[in-house]
């Protein structure tokens, strides 16, 4: 049982910050915020999720049945992630890339302590046996100074290197190519890596820098012992209200200018682009396809086609896929029919998916994943993970990953200069 508080803060930003500051001192903690980009499918500005009573932590083998099994003992809030590589539970796949991070496949927590904001409304709600703590923390919180949070490390600039360099991406973009004229597939999202070695960061520090600059509506700050995720994803994977199923694939990128007539411009060019309406809309039918998979007949719907969306970084192409299920259809089994999310594979997916495999020269892990919560009763809301900093502390490994889905009218050189859109956020904050 959960001991429910509610209060009301007159400076939710600082409350904000402090309340993240705080939660650092915790093995486990995720953070997910909007950044009070608010949708009609938003339920909460932000939540904040520490201090695990049990967990779950397994590789790809059976994972899905295991989280399964999980979500229904449980029957509470539970947080946490799945990476890409369960890709080889649902289907007979393999990652035998390079994987500097060693994340485990899938973790989640149930957590003791629990904070929902909602404009300057927080609802607490503590397990019975931590419940006499709150008075405590929320005075801990109060006295949390924000600019001491996170200083052990020196922000010394970090150095990256390219997994992929230059040639031999748009060299592997030329493969990828080969496969869609032979007509092997028609889409494949390519990704490479970023990273750097034998470095440290201060996660928190990061996150809030890349936070302020991308202001995306998918934020998350995730700590799990000593692998951390700083993300700034804008894009919405999946998310279960009641028999209410949807999905918020992105496909299409235009970059933004500081000149508002140019900037009106690349957004209106980027609406009307064919190749990136091509893209999205191969992969709205995907998203339709593993929708039907768990849908009630007849109720997968497009409810948004290509409509574009801006950023502070970027402009970006969104469609919104929604679906009817079964009041008995397990959560489990609506992700699992549906992972991983078709922006991030390509299609036909299996064959996208062994394409890229061979292709990529680094495990994708977390990135291309997804992070995010099960409610009590079934529900539940994740995100993509993209435009995301990865960061292994013992390892002193940190990475990002940046791609982009390759169709038949696709030039290698676009959509390599597409990639360092992209990553333009991440690799601001980590190299000055």
């Amino acid at each position: 049982m959960r001991a429910i508080q509610q209060h009301t803060f007159s400076n939710i930003e600082i409350f904000k910050e402090k309340l993240l500051a705080w939660s650092t001192q915790f093995h486990e903690v995720i953070w997910l915020d909007s950044n009070h980009y608010t949708e009609k499918h938003s339920s909460f500005d932000a939540i904040l999720a520490v201090d695990a009573l049990t967990s779950i932590q397994t590789d790809f083998k059976d994972a899905f049945n295991k989280l399964k099994e999980y979500q229904t003992a449980t029957s509470d809030w539970l947080f946490g992630y799945l990476t890409y590589d369960l890709k080889n539970d649902v289907e007979q796949l393999e990652s035998q890339n390079f994987d500097g991070l060693a994340f485990p496949d899938l973790y989640f927590f149930q957590p003791k302590k629990l904070f929902f904001i909602n404009g300057n409304k927080v609802t607490v709600s503590y397990l019975n046996m931590v419940d006499d703590e709150f008075e405590e923390d929320l005075e801990a919180i109060n006295k949390q100074s924000v600019s001491e949070a996170d200083t052990s490390v020196s922000e010394a600039p970090v150095k990256i290197k390219l997994r992929t360099h230059k040639d031999a991406y748009l060299e592997k973009v030329e493969a990828v190519l080969a496969h869609i004229h032979r007509g092997d597939i028609y889409e494949a999202n390519f990704c490479q890596e970023f990273y750097a070695e034998n470095t440290q960061i201060s996660p928190l520090a990061t996150y809030q820098k890349l936070d302020a600059i991308s202001r995306p509506p998918f934020a998350t700050f995730l700590k799990l012992q000593d692998t951390y995720l700083l993300s700034a994803s804008p894009e919405r994977y999946l998310k279960k209200v009641g028999t209410t199923v949807i999905s918020q694939p992105i496909k299409g990128t235009a970059k933004r200018s500081e000149n508002k007539t140019e900037d009106h411009e690349l957004k209106t060019r980027l609406a009307s682009d064919e190749k990136e309406r091509s893209e999205n809309i191969m992969i709205v039918d995907l998203v339709r396809n593993d929708l039907s998979k768990t849908a009630t007949k007849g109720s997968v719907n497009v409810e948004e086609l290509c409509k574009v969306y801006t950023f502070p970084q970027v402009h970006q192409m969104i469609s919104t896929v929604t679906s009817k299920v079964k009041e008995d259809t397990h959560p489990i089994d609506i992700i699992a029919s549906t992972f991983p999310m078709g922006s991030m594979t390509g299609a036909p997916k299996v064959s996208a998916m062994k394409i890229i495999e061979k292709l990529e020269d680094a495990k994708r892990g977390l990135y291309s994943g997804a992070v995010g919560y099960f409610s009590p009763e079934g529900d539940f809301d994740f995100n993509v993970i993209i435009r995301s900093i990865l960061y292994n502390h013992t390892n002193k490994y940190v990475s990002y990953s940046v791609g982009g889905a390759i169709t038949a009218k696709s030039d290698p050189m676009k959509e390599y200069e597409e990639c360092l859109v992209k990553a333009k956020a991440m690799r601001q904050v980590l190299e000055n």
